[in-house]
């Protein structure tokens, strides 16, 4: 599968603004709440949250902010396909040997990105990344960069995004179009309702609605119940991950 960074080849097309869209409307969710450590997750499989995560750590470190992205898809780590790092040695490693995670850290061709890949596949992702290790990694890495990005799994097959939910500022989560039922969304948003997760909104992802010559991009805002949307000409947010 090949995967694109289209915030570092085409900086300028409208994906990439979309993206600054995005980066824009997390930035002004919490006025006066600090929102520095976002999980992304999604309903199921393939709907885009791992290049949704790429691209957004990209956008934001644009604006000369540091970002960690941490693949804690233990099941299906991605994050080191999309930025062309080895994963021998990632996330998983740190938490079973109880080794500091600053040894196991990435930078990337982008300024500002950094990451800390998934790692070997372990027996037990939802024990690892619900331990109190992961707790405490993402407590210190907060402390060294400006913005965490957090790539989980989707919510409704497994646990873990529940569990870490409850760890973060914020939950983005990722939804294909035309690809997940409104009833299968809406169970991944009662699931992380009961943990009290805080939902920041959600990315509506393959888009490819004609109007004219235009498609679109959403981004609903889910504190606020409000849709706000871009209109782009020609092209699509179309990613799978």
């Amino acid at each position: 599968m090949t995967y694109s960074l289209i915030t570092v080849e085409q900086s300028k097309s409208p994906i990439s603004e979309a993206f600054r869209t995005l980066r824009t409307n997390v930035q002004f969710t919490s006025i006066d709440l600090k929102t520095q450590k976002i999980m992304v997750t999604s309903a199921g499989p393939r709907e885009g949250k791992s290049i949704t995560v790429a691209n957004l750590a990209v956008s934001i470190a644009q604006t000369g902010k540091t970002v960690l992205i941490i693949d804690s898809d233990l099941r299906n780590p991605t994050q080191h396909k999309i930025f062309g790092l080895h994963n021998g040695q990632g996330l998983s490693v740190a938490l079973f040997e109880d080794e500091d995670f600053r040894d196991y850290l990435k930078e990337t061709e982008v300024t500002g990105v950094t990451v800390l890949t998934g790692g070997p596949i372990p027996p037990n992702p939802a024990e690892l990344v619900g331990s109190n290790r992961m707790k405490q990694l993402i407590r210190e890495a907060s402390q060294e960069f400006d913005v965490l990005l957090i790539d989980t799994p989707p919510v409704v097959a497994v646990t873990d995004a529940s569990i870490l939910a409850q760890e973060v500022d914020g939950v983005i989560m990722v939804v294909a179009s035309g690809e997940v039922s409104k009833d299968y969304a809406q169970t991944a948003k009662e699931q992380l309702d009961k943990v009290g997760a805080k939902i920041l909104g959600a990315v509506l992802n393959k888009v490819d609605v004609k109007a004219g010559d235009y498609y679109y991009y959403y981004y609903y805002h889910g504190s606020q119940d409000k849709r706000k949307k871009r209109h782009h000409r020609k092209d699509r947010v179309s990613a799978s991950a």
